[in-house]
């Protein structure tokens, strides 16, 4: 079965773009040329990867982005952000980019499949334990060092300190998120 490749893109010339670049036989391209259509591919197809512009009509690729972050299952799909201007996605997400790639317009087959097996190694890598509190990764008392080859214990105070410190950043997080919303709200409102 062919891996299914979503590209939510307003422009017909980039999906047509990345439908010719991939290899012939190995994927199964769909397109969206909207974020609200392309969130609901999203949800009612089992997409391999997501490759997702981030200025588009109807849901920004930013709305659709925090909607794949808040739920888990779709947090798995690796993700390809496409943009001309990078400064439009590092102003909503600082870099490093731990959980996508992202993918400068226009772009060659080279820089497409190099962000394509990227974005699959980060998305490998945001697979993580299940906690009460988003973030907080539960650390294993002893740890092995690879090069001295020698065990070292963490206490679990340290744990709890920093398993602290990581909600308490989770929080100051959460706060920024809802005020970067009011802010585009407001900025949204007063453009219209």
């Amino acid at each position: 079965m062919a891996n299914k490749i979503l590209v939510i893109d307003d422009t017909t010339v980039v999906r047509v773009k990345v439908r010719e670049m991939l290899p012939p036989g190995n994927f199964e391209v769909l397109e969206a040329k909207d974020g609200l259509e392309g969130y609901n591919l999203i949800l009612n197809e089992k997409v391999s990867l997501i490759m997702l512009d981030f200025i588009l009509p109807k849901m920004s690729g930013w709305e659709v982005f925090q909607k794949i972050q808040a739920n888990p299952e779709l947090k798995k799909i690796p993700l390809v952000i496409m943009s001309g201007r990078k400064e439009e996605v590092t102003e909503k997400i600082p870099e490093p980019f731990e959980y996508f790639e992202f993918l400068n317009k226009p772009f060659d087959q080279r820089q497409l499949i190099s962000a394509i097996k990227s974005a699959m190694s980060k998305a490998t890598k945001k697979v993580r334990p299940e906690t009460n509190t988003p973030g907080i990764i539960p650390l294993q008392k002893e740890s092995v060092s690879a090069k001295s080859g020698s065990t070292e214990s963490i206490s679990s105070a340290e744990i709890q300190a920093l398993n602290e410190k990581i909600a308490k950043m989770q929080t100051e997080i959460d706060s920024l998120k809802k005020q970067l919303t009011q802010v585009v709200t407001f900025i949204k409102q007063k453009i219209k």
